[in-house]
């Protein structure tokens, strides 16, 4: 498994919360929520995008899991629609890229969470994990494949 260590600014985010199971759910809230917001607000594939997972689904119950669908925006971008502002912390991420479904994207997080990281000499802080979708991502609407950069916050051990 390739891993990069990466050291990542800070980012103003503003996007909306899920609060249920992950996978097929916040693909769907991603087409149904995040999608027309962005749309009407002019963040189309031209920002960056985020998707930040809070809980681990091995030991929250699916229908309490957090995740946000965020785009990066400035600093002064004024949130409409009930979107939430936030700012993600900068700092060093473990970073994997992923190019697959949303059915695979499961096993990599867990690859990089319990095979990689105990034999890293680091260690997971309390930063959020999420993945980026850098401006321009692929995502093939016929076969649901998409491509983003996994990214879990660490610390050294």
């Amino acid at each position: 498994m390739q891993v990069s260590l990466v050291t990542r600014q800070p980012a103003t985010l503003a996007g909306f919360r899920h609060l249920g199971p992950y996978g097929a759910a916040v693909a769907r809230f991603w087409q149904e929520t995040y999608v027309p917001w962005a749309v009407m607000n002019k963040l189309g594939p031209d920002h960056a995008r985020y998707g930040i997972s809070h809980d681990d689904p091995a030991i929250t119950a699916p229908e309490q899991c957090r995740y946000d669908a965020c785009a990066e925006v400035a600093p002064d971008f004024v949130a409409t629609g009930g979107a939430l502002k936030a700012t993600l912390p900068g700092g060093q991420y473990a970073v994997r890229h992923f190019r697959g479904t949303v059915e695979q994207v499961g096993e990599a997080w867990a690859a990089l969470l319990r095979e990689w990281l105990p034999s890293s000499g680091f260690q997971r802080d309390a930063r959020p994990c999420f993945e980026y979708y850098p401006k321009g991502a692929a995502c093939d609407a016929a076969t649901g494949e998409f491509e983003c950069e996994i990214c879990v916050p660490v610390v050294p051990l």
